[in-house]
């Protein structure tokens, strides 16, 4: 068996924390878009959070996502590039100086998915709830029936969650370990086949634009077969996120969908088949950032 490398690891995790911080207003754009109502496009959307929030209000959710993503994108990358060395080594054999069939790029990219799901999807409900608070819980009144009258109080208006932890908790104690699991089957539906599309193509474009003589791309040729990749990643994988982040934002103020099946029928029988929505907005919090 091939040894474990860890500097596939640690490149993840320097690339997660990065893509954190300078991409986290626009997923929180994306988010309100996918899963909220009363915004139109992406720039209303943006006006309206800097006016009710400020610019704090781009960076709702931030803490818990910075220190789980990049760990989350540590095990991406650092299960790929383990699960490709050791798919090829299985394939060819410890001397062999093939490089990974479009195959065995596939294989390891679908090990992704699986494997990072089981930890993102938790990280990914906490960071949309918080992120889909655009106020605090609206003043309810309790009715108390007194000789003769009827007394309101109203309560103090609060936030429903106050950070992470308290987010946590919150859906433990109402929906259980399965409350923080919700939307999972619709994130294996975008990551699994996502990551296919992304590694994929990546791998060809590097592989196309290597320079000759050369063993390994450039700067440039990384930088530009990443993007084209995410575009490609992305044009497939969104509409399947536009799904998972509606169940995941589901139950913070009602329950509307029984599931993927009928997310999917309810937003195309009141939406159709909104490609603003779909495709200008993904964000993938995940890629390389370094040649495979």
């Amino acid at each position: 068996m091939a040894s474990v490398q860890l500097d596939d690891f640690i490149a993840g995790w320097v690339g997660g924390a990065a893509s954190v911080i300078v991409g986290h207003p626009l997923d929180t754009v994306k988010t309100r878009l996918q899963a909220g109502h009363g915004y139109s496009n992406t720039v209303q959307c943006a006006l309206k959070i800097f006016k009710n929030e400020h610019v704090a209000g781009f960076f709702k959710g931030l803490s818990f996502p910075l220190a789980s993503i990049a760990v989350y994108n540590s095990v991406a990358l650092g299960v790929y590039g383990n699960a490709q060395r050791a798919i090829c080594q299985y394939r060819y054999g410890e001397d062999s100086r093939r490089g990974p069939a479009l195959s065995d790029v596939a294989a390891a990219s679908a090990v992704v998915g699986l494997v990072t799901v089981a930890i993102g999807a938790p990280v990914d409900l906490v960071k949309i709830r918080l992120q889909m608070q655009t106020q605090t819980v609206r003043s309810a009144k309790l009715n108390l029936v007194g000789v003769g009258s009827i007394h309101s109080i109203a309560m103090n208006n609060q936030p429903m969650y106050r950070g992470p932890v308290h987010c946590i908790s919150r859906i433990l104690r109402s929906e259980g370990i399965a409350g923080l699991y919700r939307g999972v089957g619709a994130m294996y539906l975008r990551d699994i086949p996502g990551y296919c599309l992304y590694f994929v193509p990546y791998m060809l474009l590097c592989d196309l634009m290597m320079p000759e003589g050369s063993t390994t791309p450039n700067l440039l040729s990384v930088c530009l077969a990443g993007g084209v990749a995410g575009t490609i990643s992305w044009g497939t994988a969104t509409p399947m996120d536009v799904v998972k982040s509606r169940l995941q934002a589901d139950g913070v103020n009602e329950t509307k969908y029984k599931g993927i099946l009928h997310c999917i029928q309810k937003s195309y029988r009141t939406e159709g088949l909104n490609i603003r929505r779909v495709i200008k907005h993904g964000n993938k919090p995940f890629g390389p950032t370094r040649p495979c």
